[in-house]
């Protein structure tokens, strides 16, 4: 019998629509179960407030992030080290994340040592 393998979704907020989650979490489902699911972003941000009606109903859960200054990649960062946090706590077999910042392709295109697949999702 397969093991079910265990998906972490990052959801790089500032850079996707909410409304391509419902999508994203049914493709994601075919290849196993979502365990992990972290939107970054910064929330005090009206730009966010789609995303915020969109968490609740599909247990997504805020990870804040502040702009302390215009132009600058702070999420992007906090999502990698959330990556790095979730990839030593081995309670993930997948990555999937949804962003359309080509900011990541290269740490997607590396295997991160653990072999590790990795989905990417835009929008």
């Amino acid at each position: 019998m397969q093991e079910t393998k265990r998906i972490a979704l990052l959801i790089d907020c500032d850079n996707v629509s909410h409304t391509a989650i419902e999508g994203v979490l049914e493709e994601l489902a075919k290849h196993g179960t979502v365990n992990v699911r972290h939107a970054h972003g910064d929330w005090k941000s009206d730009s966010l407030s789609g995303w915020a009606k969109e968490l609740h109903p599909h247990a997504i859960r805020p990870m804040q992030q502040f702009a302390y200054t215009k132009g600058k990649n702070a999420t992007d960062s906090a999502m990698i080290i959330d990556a790095m946090d979730l990839l030593y706590s081995n309670n993930v077999d997948a990555f999937a994340l949804m962003t359309s910042d080509s900011d990541f392709t290269p740490p997607g295109a590396q295997d991160p040592g653990k072999g590790l697949p990795s989905v990417w999702t835009g929008g």
